[in-house]
């Protein structure tokens, strides 16, 4: 026969469109409607309800940025739509239709609704892909939608700068007209028939030309395009249905690929808009949800985000409420276990453990479920540390998408063992279909097919499906595609299932999966390590707060029975929490949800600083001696780890001279050399005598980058960056202050302040940076080429610290030009070493070079600052302060001691007497992260502590508390486990021993 294949399928295509699509709705009859404009921020539905409305024409222009209209629409369904029985057409319904002025089909990007009825019920959302509204039978018609007037600030995404991310610069033209508010006559057999064509088309198109099933299908269709009168599609529907249920009948084969599809929406706690559109957004998307679970009890949704529930709780009941009926009915499915769906590389260790905390305790409090899925499909790389802290938590699985994004280098594997630092090992899937919002089409399920690596040995893969980012959720067409595939000759299998029931059927399938050891490193987004750099200052200082004021106050609370400050600590971690969301600490949201951040970040540092100051008041009594607050886990100054005494003195002092080579500031211990150029030009510990900085090589250089990446501004750091730069090398001025210098460079609109400093017996040189920045699309980064063959570098992560090579032997490790630390990053190589701390850095990167002599040149630079211009075009301008330190001759021990010796500045406290610890360890290399009391609210103390240099370690815990009845081995949740092998605990003591970077949190019941 003659090929007429793309004939046949562009018919169909004309078909859909002009035909078959525009008969779902037999008739369509407009409604009266009536406009309330809030003025300023969402109000109460109770409020917007009792407001004076304004009868409005349609089309309607509406929307000022960031504005809220209330729409009140009224009337009645025609009385000709029923029979004189008072029903409807056999296989009809009624629904209501709203067109706030939508663009496109991609929900969650631009005009968003909230249907109610007249009593002030929740109806459901709509938007582009789900723009109709549930009758109620009465004949009377009236409802109301509340409709955001959400600018689309992603646009095409061209990166361009966009006014839209704040209120103040978005002005006031309306964005969007209202075209719609109608009852309509839906014609369920044309839906259906819809629905048909959609899943086979989409299957047909990925099969292969050579593929008999392909053209089965689409003689199927030239047969039903000749069944379909385009005059009457109502009339010849299900005609035309029964042409193609035989090839919509055959079923899959044995061996085809089984997906287990559950539905999700992955809704930004923030993004591209504020975290009160989230709140929002939230309860649009959960009514969609559970008016889908009334309609199609089969359907099943997962929930990642405890604080996205939380915000139901607090502002939305009546949807919390059904909420917990469906997860009753396991249709609702709490998994993810954290608070937010965070960033995973810049939290630290107690963070990321306070995630698990907050979330799994509230999934547990709230719902009665614990949840074992450690659910993050969109973050952008996987610390090393990770698989232990899920574990600590009680969960057993992880679900994430993103590493399908690698610009380079392909995963191997989409399920396997995922190894951590201390050798913990956690399942792990990777969806092959490489999304996290599939509608299950049959492009998405045929790659989902094609691309998967476990071929052979596996036979499943998981596949969230749902309008996510902004929000939006399953529809009823993908519930309608899932049912259509459960057996499809051609098509995977798709069974709507339980992320639970997932991994338990992996674990029986696929019982020794490979294993990937080490962190899951995104080769992309490498900038977020570094944009917005008040945002990260803001999330270190309020993590090290937060662990003062928990000392404190837990030490307060069980020497002199102080009262606990719980619910205030609580509130403080939530917001420390959400800010860690993984839009929001990386820097890529729009600028309005930084002006939150920082407002968040200042009720942090009050709460914290008044927990400490009472604490502390109370611990040390009333008099005038001045005592030193440790509260790092190390010995400091004569003063004991986590407590309160005298300071020793301080011996010797810093000697600044100059000398034609330079200023010479030495303080017998280390000894540093600045030039003229502002540069360190020598870095020399006095007991090695041993030169640091690289021969005829300058550290402490500022280099200036060109740094516009190919796509996603804030996001991207581009490799071709490193082909432009500019050294500042001609400073204003070099002037002397106390204990080292400060160099002033004025370079564009631009100002660095350097601080160049060297206490008296400091081990370390201290470099503070005031910065006044007005670059744009310019990366700042701090240089420093060391005179070390290092062929690894060592960066501290959560609860311990990570390799990496320093070479670019394979293309994963060249993909790795940007990479992430946390207080501090350690070169070496046997016997020698330098440590550079800082307090709030986490981009940098090494290179090695081998130079003319035959040594070898590592060059540690540290990414200051950022200038990208989307999706804030006034990202980190203004004044910033950054400190970094550099130390000579330093292990791994003396890295992490420097880590915390900057992360926790020194306080003083006058009063009476002297504290000795409530916590104490005997072994160095085992530090105590946090002291606090338990979760509920017991009075017991809870102590978490990590070995810290990669090897195994054996200490005696010691509780000075009178009240002291046992130590416990817990949980992240503080839930009893089985201690480790060897462990004696006792009433006030225990002693462990701790497999390498291993985390072990204790409960002493008072």
């Amino acid at each position: 026969m003659h090929d007429n294949r793309l004939i046949v399928e562009a018919r169909l295509e004309r078909f859909i469109a002009e035909f078959l699509t525009p008969a779902i709705y037999r008739m369509v009859s407009p409604l009266d409607v009536a406009a309330f404009e809030v003025p300023d921020e969402p109000i109460p539905a109770s409020e917007a309800l009792a407001a004076d409305y304004a009868p409005i024409r349609l089309p309607h222009a509406w929307g000022r940025p960031w504005s809220t209209v209330w729409f009140r629409a009224t009337g009645e369904v025609p009385a000709e739509w029923f029979d004189a029985a008072g029903g409807l057409p056999a296989d009809t319904r009624v629904e209501m239709l709203v067109d706030l002025g939508f663009f496109g089909d991609r929900p969650g990007f631009q005009a968003e609704g909230l249907g109610y009825r007249a009593d002030g019920t929740i109806l459901k959302a709509v938007s582009p892909r789900a723009a109709y509204l549930p009758w109620d039978g009465r004949r009377d018609v009236e409802f109301y939608v509340e409709a955001a007037g959400n600018p689309d600030v992603a646009g095409d995404y061209d990166f361009l700068p966009t006014p839209m991310g704040a209120k103040v610069t978005a002005g006031d033209d309306p964005l969007y007209s209202a075209t719609q508010f109608s009852v309509a006559l839906l014609d369920e057999t044309v839906w259906e028939l819809a629905r048909d064509v959609w899943t086979l088309d989409g299957l047909m198109r990925e099969l292969g030309t050579d593929n008999p099933r392909r053209h089965r299908i689409l003689r199927s269709f030239e047969r039903m395009l000749d069944v379909a009168d385009p005059r009457d599609i109502a009339g010849t529907a299900a005609d035309a249905r029964a042409v193609i249920a035989a090839v919509l009948a055959s079923p899959a084969s044995a061996s085809a690929h089984e997906v287990v599809a559950i539905g999700h929406a992955h809704i930004d706690s923030a993004w591209l808009w504020p975290f009160r559109e989230t709140v929002r957004k939230c309860a649009r998307t959960f009514s969609n949800v559970l008016d889908l679970m009334d309609v199609y009890p089969e359907f099943r949704f997962a929930c990642s985000s405890a604080q996205q529930l939380k915000w139901m709780k607090d502002s939305y009941p009546d949807v919390f409420a059904r909420i917990k009926e469906k997860v009753a009915t396991g249709q609702f499915i709490p998994v993810g276990g954290m608070w937010v769906e965070p960033d995973i590389n810049m939290p630290g260790g107690e963070a990321m453990a306070r995630q698990f905390v907050a979330g799994k305790r509230f999934f547990l409090e709230e719902f009665g479920v614990d949840t074992q899925e450690v659910w993050v499909p969109d973050t952008f790389g996987y610390s090393a540390a990770f698989p232990q802290i899920m574990a600590a938590s009680g969960s057993k699985w992880f679900v994430t998408q993103k590493i399908s994004w690698n610009q380079t280098n392909q995963m191997p594997h989409h399920t396997f063992l995922w190894e951590g630092i201390d050798g913990t090992r956690v399942l792990t899937h990777f969806p092959s279909a490489d999304t996290y919002i599939s509608e299950l089409s049959g492009a998405e399920l045929a790659h989902a097919e094609r691309s998967f690596r476990e071929a052979g040995e596996s036979s499943l893969s998981l596949i969230p499906f749902g309008w996510g980012d902004g929000g939006g959720g399953p529809t009823r067409e993908m519930i309608a595609a899932a049912g259509r595939l459960r057996s499809l000759e051609g098509s995977p299998r798709v069974v709507i299932d339980s992320p639970q029931r997932f991994f338990e059927r992996v674990e029986e399938e696929y019982p020794n999966p490979p294993v990937w050891s080490g962190e899951l490193y995104l080769e992309l987004h490498r900038g977020t390590l570094t944009s917005q750099h008040r945002t990260k200052q803001g999330n270190r200082r309020s993590e090290h707060l937060l662990r003062e004021a928990e000392l404190w106050a837990a030490t307060a609370a069980v020497r002199e029975g102080v009262e606990y400050p719980y619910d205030e600590l609580e509130r403080a971690w939530h917001d420390v929490l959400l800010n860690q969301f993984h839009d929001v600490l990386p820097g890529c949201s729009i600028a309005w949800v930084y002006e939150d951040v920082a407002r968040m970040y200042a009720e942090v540092a009050d709460v914290a600083e008044r927990t400490i100051a009472a604490s502390a008041a109370a611990l040390v009594g009333e008099g005038d001696q001045e005592f030193v607050l440790n509260a790092r886990p190390q010995p400091d100054a004569g003063v004991p780890a986590l407590g309160i005494g005298t300071a020793a003195e301080v011996t010797g002092k810093t000697n600044i001279t100059r000398e034609e080579y330079g200023i010479v500031i030495d303080n017998d211990r280390v000894r540093a050399v600045i030039d003229d150029r502002g540069l360190l030009v020598s870095l020399v510990d006095a007991e090695t005598g041993r030169e640091a900085i690289a021969p005829g090589e300058a550290g402490n250089l500022l280099r200036l980058f060109r740094d516009i990446p190919n796509k996603w501004d804030a996001w991207d750091i581009d490799e071709h960056y490193r082909g432009v730069s500019t050294d500042l090398t001609t400073p204003q001025a070099i002037r002397p202050v106390e204990n080292g210098v400060e160099i002033e460079h004025v370079f564009d609109d631009s100002r660095v302040v350097q601080t160049v400093m060297l206490g008296a017996g400091a081990d370390a040189l201290t470099i503070r940076h005031d910065i006044d920045w007005h670059e744009r699309r310019q990366l700042l980064k701090l240089v420093f080429p060391l005179d070390i063959h290092a062929d690894r570098t060592a960066a501290e992560t959560q609860f311990g610290h990570v390799f990496r090579p320093t070479h670019t032997n394979t293309s994963w490790d060249a993909a790795r030009f940007e990479i992430s630390m946390h207080r501090w990053v350690h070169i070496a190589e046997p016997g020698y070493g330098v440590a550079i701390t800082n307090e709030s850095t986490y981009g940098h990167d090494v290179r090695r070079d081998t130079r003319a002599d035959g040594g070898t040149t590592t060059t540690v630079s540290l990414s200051l600052l950022r200038a990208p211009m989307f999706p804030d075009p006034e990202a980190d301008q203004g004044a910033h302060d950054i400190t970094i330190a550099i130390r000579p001759d330093a292990g791994i021990r003396d890295a992490v001691d420097e880590g915390y010796r900057m992360n926790l500045p020194a306080r003083t406290v006058t009063g009476a007497r002297e504290v000795a610890p409530l916590v104490a360890v005997s072994h160095p290399a085992v530090r105590v992260e946090s002291v606090k009391l338990a979760e509920d609210r017991s009075g017991d103390l809870i102590v978490r502590l990590y070995e810290s240099e990669g090897a195994k370690a054996t200490t005696d815990v010691t509780i000075d508390a009178a009240d002291a009845r046992g130590v416990l081995v817990v949980d992240l949740l503080e839930r009893e486990i089985e201690p480790p092998v060897g462990a004696v605990l006792e009433q006030a003591t225990a002693r462990v021993v701790l497999r390498p970077f291993q985390l072990l949190t204790l409960r002493v019941t008072r």
